[in-house]
């Protein structure tokens, strides 16, 4: 069974300097019937303007994974990592036993377009910790590339959770192809452009749980760009 999470209907908010759209309840937006899907509690698609950003805040018991789709957005920690999340690059911060940070636009004229997403870790109280990594449009163009998952495997970025994140750059007509484990559920979120998900078209901000099904196939359906998505395969 797939179900639809259109990205019109997501909770949508304009802070001048931030835009942002929340796929489940975050902050000030609550809907009972999109709280978290499986151990993935948010996905938010942000804008943030240049010269602005996210001061210095505090997260514990989380596992936060940044993803880059335009821009450079400037991370500092308490932790002592500071860097700069650009296109194709995952970052991962275990926010476990408490983390503050901050996130910031320096750019004078250029916008950064990102999705932060928070999936629940298997544990409370984890030791904090920070890794990012490079992910090129090449090595996702036509293909599901593994980006982060429990065992770090094939290069991916480590989650504390029993999860697999894919990412996957979709020229038009292309498809990629993911089976479903017995119990296994799936989330694919479309970063930007439009694909077809077993079928069913889907464009930027959509959202899709899949449940029940043998397999997934999504399919580039952009004739002007290619398509960018994300896929999570979780318990």
């Amino acid at each position: 069974m797939i179900t639809i999470r259109p990205g019109k209907e997501r909770g949508q908010f304009d802070h001048g300097w931030l835009q942002t759209s929340h796929t489940f309840s975050f902050a000030d937006y609550f809907d009972p019937r999109h709280t978290q899907f499986r151990a993935l509690r948010v996905i938010n698609e942000d804008f943030v303007q240049p010269g602005y950003g996210f001061g210095t805040h505090p997260h514990r018991d989380m596992e936060i994974l940044t993803y880059v789709l335009e821009g450079g957005l400037a991370h500092k920690d308490n932790m002592g990592n500071g860097s700069t999340i650009r296109p194709g690059d995952v970052q991962r911060m275990t926010a476990g036993t408490g983390v503050l940070h901050s996130e910031y636009n320096h750019s004078k004229d250029e916008l950064v377009h990102l999705l932060q997403i928070w999936v629940l870790p298997e544990k409370k109280n984890l030791e904090p910790g920070y890794e990012q990594k490079t992910f090129s449009d090449a090595d996702k163009r036509n293909r599901l590339r593994l980006v982060a998952s429990r065992d770090g495997r094939d290069g991916s970025v480590t989650i504390h959770q029993d999860a697999s994140i894919y990412a996957s750059v979709l020229e038009d007509g292309q498809s990629v192809r993911h089976p479903l484990a017995p119990g296994r559920h799936a989330w694919i979120q479309v970063a930007r452009g439009s694909v077809k998900l077993n079928g069913q078209p889907l464009h930027q901000g959509d959202g899709a749980a899949a449940s029940d099904e043998q397999a997934i196939e999504i399919t580039g359906s952009d004739s002007s760009r290619p398509a960018e998505i994300l896929l999570f395969d979780l318990a």
